[in-house]
């Protein structure tokens, strides 16, 4: 219960996170770098637009073009509207024509454009550095001045403001859609464009939604380079066929870097682009109806926060495997709702429930894993009552837990220790306190396993199996097998005194050690097994022990042969062990003479 408590906090914790980040938009770079990929994809450049630059060769030819008479623009109006047929539908200039440069070419620009009726020409708004807040506290720029076209062109044409908004990494992504000034409303260039091409072609307006700021999305269409651009020297020089401009639009502006008309938009990479080339991205945008609105951010933040709590929970309580698959599906399904609302027209943060479904998938991997560590180290601790600790440890290196049925021949040292005296004593003795000289005498036994390195097979009632060298290779095992044999016995005499103090009975030990050949592994079957040693060697071990007085510790002459230089013995001689043939010679240990090893 506590555990689903805890878990239900965390999946809060995730969508008040979801949600707050939404709000703030916290993350805004990397906001603008998902949103720029998945929607800034290339859609088609319209083949309607046409863009006549001022290029490199232009300026080439003509040169630079503050030096230009208006003359140049009135011969460029003549050429395009000299067929009545083949005239484009809209010509649209993306320069500022402030001020008269000469009266005779300024003269003709008027006349050429009240002609065609079909020019709109570019104002540019200047704001105050100081921003203001309007009623419902949003802040906002006003606009100090307009800069216009000199006053006979201004009163023939259409005029627009050619602004576009920067966001804070200076890029493009958005447009004004709304501004007055002195109280009039102020078009934008490519809308200005738009709504002529469209009474020019009988089509419907469409409505272009916008946020509470005045400004919408742009949907870019193509990339720097991707619209037809035609130079203005070629068409000046009477070498493009005009008839290519029919029914048209036609953008005239700066194509050229020295000209500083460039910007960063969001599908250039590192390639800026012309703002001639922004306002036909724009103003394809207004023909095909694409623009978007940034959505509610409460709103979203409170679903997909919602989404994101409930895949946490789900994290918390599931596979791996199954986790990642929910993640991959939480992760593609927020981007594809993404792509699929702007595509209608809202525009959401798509990086904020990625992000936190990512580090909520983390967070749950790595509580899981520090989880199974610690359980793993319980289970290792409790394996350690009965196995050598330094064994455990060796396993736990290695990670080898991989248990199956099965042996292998192996050279071990087996022990097998009993009480003596124990059935008489427990018939006299409470219940209580025959448990409790068994777990000292047990206790006993295992510490003095333990101290040698050896590993504990089993208890059989008062009996203890203990074996050397198995599972893993032990160095001096047939030797540390005799210490643990000399231990036990040298501290059965100090338990033998305390027992006796306490309960009136005494207690002692009768110690079998053998060693040779014996099959080691897993015996029994595939939900229940033990791994322990069979063969001769451990029966001959078992039936030295039976024999053994008390105090008293004995081993075979096979053991003997290999120890014999560093333990003292008695001879005890050849002596039947049941279920043996033959005789074996036997020896009784009195004492340890050998270093030790560590």
């Amino acid at each position: 219960m506590k555990s689903i408590i805890r878990d239900l906090l965390e999946a809060v914790i995730v969508w008040l996170l979801v949600l707050l980040m939404t709000i703030s938009n916290l993350i805004s770079p990397l906001d603008y770098i998902v949103k720029d990929a998945l929607y800034q994809r290339p859609r088609g450049v319209s083949g309607d637009i046409k863009i006549i630059g001022i290029d490199e060769r232009t300026l080439e030819e003509l040169g630079p073009i503050g030096t230009w008479s208006r003359q140049y623009y009135a011969d460029l109006l003549e050429l395009l509207n000299a067929d009545e047929a083949s005239k484009p539908a809209v010509v649209g200039f993306d320069i500022i024509f402030s001020g008269n440069v000469d009266e005779a070419g300024d003269e003709a620009f008027v006349n050429a454009a009240k002609k065609s009726g079909n020019v709109v020409v570019a104002s540019q708004l200047i704001y105050k550095e100081k921003p203001e807040f309007d009623a419902d506290g949003v802040k906002y720029y006003p606009i100090d001045t307009i800069i216009y076209p000199y006053e006979a062109l201004r009163a023939e044409v259409t005029c627009a403001y050619t602004n576009v908004s920067q966001d804070s990494d200076r890029t493009v992504r958005r447009v004004l859609m709304k501004e007055s000034y002195a109280g009039q409303e102020q078009t934008m260039f490519p809308q200005a464009i738009y709504e002529r091409y469209c009474e020019k072609t009988g089509q419907t307006i469409n409505t272009i939604a916008s946020d509470k700021t005045g400004r919408t999305l742009i949907n870019y269409s193509g990339k720097p380079g991707d619209y037809e651009c035609i130079s203005l020297v070629d068409v000046l020089q009477g070498k493009i066929d005009t008839r290519v401009f029919k029914d048209s639009i036609v953008l005239v502006g700066a194509y050229a870097a020295g000209m500083q008309d460039n910007f960063n938009v969001p599908n250039g990479g590192n390639q800026q682009m012309y703002g001639v080339e922004i306002h036909a991205n724009i103003l394809q945008a207004f023909m095909q109806n694409r623009f978007s609105v940034n959505g509610n951010p409460f709103l979203f933040g409170l679903l997909t926060g919602f989404v994101c709590a409930i895949l946490h929970f789900v994290f918390k309580r599931t596979k791996i495997w199954l986790s990642t698959i929910l993640l991959i599906a939480g992760v593609a399904a927020n981007l594809i709702a993404g792509v699929i609302l702007n595509n209608n027209g809202i525009a959401i943060s798509l990086i904020y429930a990625p992000l936190v479904l990512i580090v909520s998938y983390i967070y749950c991997l790595a509580i899981g894993y520090i989880l199974e560590k610690l359980k793993q180290k319980k289970v290792l601790k409790a394996f350690k009552k009965y196995v050598a600790p330094e064994i455990v440890d060796e396993i736990s290196k290695k990670g080898d837990f991989h248990i199956k049925l099965g042996g292998e021949n192996r050279d071990i040292a087996v022990l097998f220790v009993d009480i003596r005296g124990f059935t008489t004593m427990s018939e006299v003795l409470e219940p209580e306190q025959v448990v409790e000289i068994l777990n000292s005498y047990l206790a006993l036994t295992t510490e003095a396993i333990f101290k040698n390195k050896g590993t504990l097979d089993k208890f059989v009632g008062d009996a203890t199996m203990a074996v050397f060298n198995s599972p893993f290779d032990l160095d001096d095992y047939e030797f540390r097998a005799v210490c643990a044999a000399w231990d036990i016995v040298q501290g059965g005499i100090a338990l033998e005194g305390e027992l006796m103090e306490r309960f009136g009975r005494s207690v002692g030990f009768g110690v079998g050690v053998n060693c040779g050949p014996a099959v080691v592994g897993n015996i029994g079957c595939d939900f229940r097994m033990d791994f322990t040693a069979i063969g001769d060697t451990v029966n001959t071990a078992a039936r030295l022990e039976a024999n053994a007085k008390k105090g008293q510790v004995l081993i075979s002459d096979v053991l003997y042969e290999r120890v014999k230089d560093r333990v003292e013995v008695e001879e005890v001689g050849a002596i039947p062990l049941k279920g043996k043939s033959n005789e074996v010679f036997v020896y009784a240990v009195t004492g340890i003479k050998g270093e030790r090893a560590t």
